[in-house]
């Protein structure tokens, strides 16, 4: 991996060079599985200029980078830290420093018992539509749709309605929780359709080991799923961050410029 500069000396030239913002994606910077508005994008440039920022999602790069890099753009370019698989796979400044291994830590004999457990249990699930890809295996993590995640943008918003009804996924992973307690796992519902499996220790937080000793004095994240059980639950809770809870993109941007532009 390419040598990168350590330090918050590298960002000395911003009006707070020790001041991090970290954000999660679906509902925080966008709307859930779609790109960022011109509005937002504008925002995090103009916030580069006055602090460090970085994303952290439990998706894939490649995922993270069609709802942030809307023309077409290298999306760990754009922010000075890329965290994506909750910080299992990251960038700093364009460069990756670090990457995790799911398969290399449960191994490849019960990786299949899991694969074949979730895939039966959905089978035999009767919910109202399911639509493919139930089952997505990412660097750090598997990521679990009962629903497939071929669905539609309106599938997926009727799906979530459904769902919160109904505790599809809250009851999925309580049966995973009893069957694979051995492996060590975590369990973390995020978006509308699905959630995320990994080691215990690997949610969130885990992005915070590669900024940790860079010498920031603060450390803000912003969330939408900050709820015990929501993905972004663990680091809004961490003693290190100063935790922003929102409701949607619109309310990052207000408390970003009640933030760093109030007085400007």
């Amino acid at each position: 991996m390419s040598e990168v500069p350590a330090g918050t000396a590298a960002f000395a030239g911003r009006t707070h060079p020790k001041t991090i913002c970290m954000f999660d994606v679906d509902g925080t910077l966008t709307v859930p599985r779609q790109q960022a508005s011109k509005e937002m994008l504008q925002l995090l440039r103009d916030l580069r200029k006055e602090c460090v920022i970085a994303f952290v999602g439990g998706s894939d790069l490649v995922k993270i980078a069609e709802q942030l890099a809307v023309d077409g753009q290298n999306v760990v370019d754009d922010f000075d830290y890329g965290f994506s698989e909750n910080g299992l796979v990251a960038y700093k400044l364009g460069k990756e420093i670090a990457r995790q291994s799911f398969i290399d830590f449960v191994g490849e004999e019960e990786y299949k018992k899991f694969v074949k457990f979730v895939l039966h249990y959905i089978a035999d699930l009767d919910i109202p539509i399911k639509r493919g890809t139930f089952i997505e295996f990412r660097n750090g993590m598997v990521n679990v749709s009962p629903i497939g995640r071929n669905a539609s943008n309106q599938e997926r918003n009727e799906y979530e309605v459904y769902d919160k009804k109904n505790g599809i996924r809250a009851k999925m992973v309580e049966v995973l929780q009893k069957e694979f307690a051995h492996l060590g796992l975590t369990y973390s519902i995020g978006g509308q359709i699905s959630f995320d499996v990994f080691p215990t220790g690997w949610d969130k937080t885990y992005s915070l080991r590669h900024i940790e000793p860079e010498g920031f004095t603060e450390i803000h994240f912003f969330g939408d799923k900050t709820y015990k059980g929501g993905n972004d639950y663990e680091i809004y809770n961490d003693p290190r961050t100063i935790g922003h809870s929102v409701n949607s993109p619109d309310d990052t941007m207000k408390i970003l410029k009640e933030l760093f532009f109030s007085k400007k």
